[in-house]
């Protein structure tokens, strides 16, 4: 079995993308407005000085070489021979566009089932799983989507593509960091590092939210021999999503940075709405 990242349904190649540090937003909640300034982190990642841009674009650019979570796992990772996250199936697929990635291309036509030359929501939900096999999260799938489709087709061509599998592949990178204990999905302690590292340095009580919000296993009764609790790959990436647009959006209505806002019922249904 893959471990914790993505994978499509047969033969497993490695799929992994390139995740963009988030910047310190000024430690809001907890320890921010009013409160004592958490210490940034030694060893670099989410919270830390965000590394300069990588050649060809992308949503930042990884560590540099040498260690840390940016880097792909060397012979095919922690997760097992099909390596961390797996990957798209290999099929026969048109010969790619001149000067592009043929592997890239091959995966992007492993995906595009119809040839369109185009993926819907629907063929990369179908494409992705979790390490653990569970269905990706079509939430998740539309929040990759909206990311990533540029031209607002509803669809994701393959320029778009390539800049999702970077995403992806950093963040299970960064997934792979914050596991420490290799069960597969992240714990609420774990949880909490990963954010304080991202500069949000959430209440307790707050964090136990989120875990109980984004842990689809939480409500459900635990089985022996079953998926341990916690958060899996795809609803990581969209809860660390979810809570930096909230921080986002605090920080440009709290104009004189005191931690305090006032806003109307409209403000408060748009921001609420407009969260993934």
């Amino acid at each position: 079995m893959s471990y914790g990242g993505v994978s499509l349904f047969r033969k497993q190649i490695l799929l992994c993308c390139t995740d963009q540090p988030y910047q310190n937003y000024g430690n809001y909640g907890g320890g921010g407005y009013g409160g004592q300034p958490q210490a940034q982190p030694q060893s670099g990642g989410y919270g830390a000085q965000a590394p300069p841009p990588a050649q060809g674009g992308g949503y930042g650019a990884p560590p540099a070489a040498g260690g840390g979570y940016g880097a792909p796992p060397a012979g095919g990772g922690y997760g097992g021979p099909a390596g961390y996250g797996g990957g798209f199936t290999s099929n026969q697929s048109r010969p790619p566009p001149p000067g592009s990635d043929p592997q890239l291309w091959q995966w992007f036509s492993a995906v595009d089932t119809d040839r369109s030359g185009h993926i819907t929501a629907q063929e990369l939900e179908r494409a992705l799983i979790n390490g653990d096999w569970t269905p990706f999260d079509l939430d998740t799938v539309k929040l990759l989507m909206s990311i990533f489709d540029a031209d607002r087709s509803g669809t994701i061509g393959f320029n778009e593509f390539s800049g999702l599998w970077k995403y992806i592949k950093d963040w299970q990178n960064v997934f792979k960091h914050f596991d420490h204990d290799r069960s597969g999905s992240i714990d609420g302690q774990e949880l909490q590092q990963a954010l304080r590292q991202f500069g949000f340095n959430l209440a307790p009580a707050m964090v136990d939210l989120v875990q109980k919000k984004y842990d689809v296993k939480a409500s459900t009764t635990q089985v022996a021999g079953g998926p341990p609790p916690g958060i899996t790959f795809d609803r990581f990436v969209r809860a660390c999503v979810v809570v930096k647009q909230l921080a986002e959006t605090f920080q440009k209505l709290d104009t004189d940075r005191d931690g305090w806002i006032q806003i109307n019922y409209d403000q408060f249904m748009q921001t609420v709405l407009s969260l993934p």
